[in-house]
């Protein structure tokens, strides 16, 4: 088959994958699928640098799969958002689009960060307690980081992108901060800074002054 023939056939292919996915019936998986995708791959990239600085021993699928189960919960998020955003705001002009963006940096992204501490809390089986505690450690990091990149990000994607490629343009765009959070996620805090929750703090409090009574009343 000639080269020409054969070109015509991906084109042809693509096109109709295309109007497929990004479809008005299809665009919900469609975005929570490149979520999935490229949070894991993030994370891969992220433990490959790890590796290399020998900080980690070898890859850990599990820790893969669950930022990608996070991807999961994150790109519904970000869908209807998006869908929220250009149907009550579907101007272009530059005062809805400043709002666009300050209405994405004060409340969606501190929702969508606490969104993926929860899951992630979830997936490992932490008390509320800690996972209120990585929250709390955690959390500002990511969210001042993404102030570095999302205001200049969301200037493009709210002027010049179609509503249809949002989730699609902010997660290429993101797959930095993909990396970033993977990161900070699985950071260690550094020796003799580990802090335990007062929750925590009480129940060994009440051991040992049940114990020392303990030992009273024996002594007696």
């Amino acid at each position: 088959m000639p080269y020409r023939d054969r070109w015509k056939i991906v084109k042809c292919t693509f096109s109709r994958w295309h109007n497929v996915a990004f479809s008005k019936r299809f665009l919900l998986y469609t975005n929570v699928g490149i979520s999935i995708g490229l949070s894991m791959m993030g994370d891969t990239l992220e433990q490959s640098f790890e590796r290399y600085k020998d900080q980690i021993d070898g890859w850990n699928r599990t820790r893969t799969v669950r930022m990608g189960i996070s991807g999961l919960t994150v790109g519904f998020v970000c869908h209807y958002w998006y869908q929220y955003l250009d149907y009550y705001y579907p101007k272009r002009t530059l005062k809805t689009v400043v709002y666009k963006i300050l209405l994405d940096q004060f409340i969606c992204s501190p929702f969508y960060i606490g969104v993926f501490f929860l899951t992630m809390g979830l997936l490992e089986q932490n008390n509320w307690d800690e996972v209120k505690d990585e929250i709390r450690s955690k959390a500002l990091t990511l969210y001042f980081a993404e102030w570095t990149v999302g205001p200049a990000a969301q200037l493009i994607n709210f002027f010049f992108v179609a509503p249809q490629y949002r989730v699609l343009y902010d997660n290429f765009v993101s797959l930095g901060f993909d990396i970033y959070t993977s990161r900070v996620k699985y950071s260690k805090k550094p020796d003799g800074q580990t802090k335990i929750s007062f929750n925590k703090a009480l129940s060994l409090y009440n051991l040992y002054m049940n114990t020392k009574k303990s030992k009273a009343v024996f002594k007696e």
